[in-house]
C-alpha cells in the first residue's frame, strides 16, 4: 500500500450497523466483530510487518445519513485517515418516506471533506435482498436509486467502490443474520475478504461465490418466528420514533492497532 512506511496506515470506518458489525460474532467485551474489524485484521496480517495498521470505528447502528454527518464526519477528519470505508443510506431508504435529493446531498457532504483532505473513501453497493427478506422486493427501486447515488459519488466525487455485490454471496440468505437486516458472520467474513482483496491482500478462495450446499429452508414456523422476533420490534421502533442506535456510542473511537483475541 502506498504512503510513508514509517508512519502507521490509518483506517477509519464510519456509518451504520453494517460498519459497526451487527450480526457478526462478538468480541469478548460483547461488541460485534464485523467486517471492518476483520478487514483491519487482514491488513495487519499481510502488511503489518512492514507498516503498522491503526484502525478506528465510529459507526453506530440505526443511524441515518444525516446522523452520520452530524456525529461522525468531524471526528473522522480529525483522525486524519489514509482511507475510510462508508456504509450509509440503508436506514434512510427503510423509512416510509425518502427524500432522495436530501439523501444525495447528505452523502456528498459526507465524502467531500474527506476526499478534499486527501483521504480515499470507499463505499459498498447495496445487494439485491429479494431472496433474503420479504422487504427486498419492496425496497428494490429505492436500493437501485441509492446505488445510483453511490455511483455518482464514484463518478464525480472521487469515491471508490469497494467490491461487487451483484449476483454474489451477499444475495444468498446464508450470508444474512436471522433478522434478515444484517449480515451474519459468513457475510461479514466474505465482505472483509472482498475488501482486503481490493487492497492487494491475496485471498485464496472465491469469496464472492455462495457456499456449497442447499439454501436455507423456510417454513410457516420460521416466518412466523421472524415476524414476531424481528419485524414486530422494528415496527414498534418506527411507530414510537425510537432507534436501535439510541444511547449508543462508537465502539472504537480512537485509532490503534487491532488485536485478535
Amino acid at each position: 500500500m502506498s504512503g510513508d512506511p514509517s508512519l502507521p496506515l490509518r483506517y477509519v470506518a464510519i456509518g451504520d450497523s453494517l460498519s459497526e458489525g451487527v450480526g457478526d460474532e462478538p468480541w469478548p467485551d460483547g461488541s460485534p466483530r464485523g467486517w471492518t474489524d476483520r478487514l483491519a485484521s487482514l491488513l495487519t496480517a499481510h502488511y503489518g510487518q512492514h507498516r503498522a495498521i491503526h484502525y478506528a470505528n465510529l459507526a453506530v447502528r440505526g443511524y441515518k445519513t444525516a446522523q452520520v454527518v452530524d456525529t461522525q464526519i468531524q471526528t473522522a477528519i480529525a483522525l486524519r485517515p489514509d482511507f475510510v470505508t462508508l456504509t450509509a443510506g440503508m436506514n434512510d431508504i427503510m423509512r416510509p418516506r425518502v427524500d432522495f435529493g436530501a439523501l444525495k446531498t447528505a452523502l456528498i457532504g459526507l465524502v467531500e471533506p474527506l476526499t478534499a483532505a486527501g483521504t480515499k473513501v470507499y463505499v459498498v453497493p447495496i445487494p439485491n435482498i429479494a431472496g433474503v427478506s420479504p422487504a427486498g422486493p419492496l425496497i428494490n427501486t429505492r436500493r437501485l436509486r441509492l446505488n445510483a447515488i453511490y455511483q455518482h459519488l464514484v463518478d464525480f466525487h472521487g469515491v471508490l467502490p469497494l467490491t461487487n455485490t451483484t449476483n454474489s454471496v451477499f444475495e444468498d440468505p446464508r450470508a444474512w443474520d436471522e433478522d434478515r437486516l444484517h449480515l451474519a458472520t459468513l457475510g461479514h467474513e466474505r465482505l472483509a475478504c472482498a475488501a482486503a482483496a481490493s487492497f492487494g491482500v491475496p485471498i485464496d478462495f472465491d469469496f464472492l461465490s455462495p457456499p456449497e450446499g442447499p439454501a436455507l429452508e423456510r417454513t410457516a414456523g420460521t416466518e412466523a418466528q421472524w415476524w414476531w422476533k424481528h419485524v414486530r420490534p422494528w415496527i414498534y421502533r418506527r411507530l414510537t420514533g425510537k432507534s436501535s442506535g439510541d444511547g449508543r456510542v462508537a465502539k472504537r473511537p480512537d485509532l490503534g492497532p487491532i488485536v485478535d483475541e
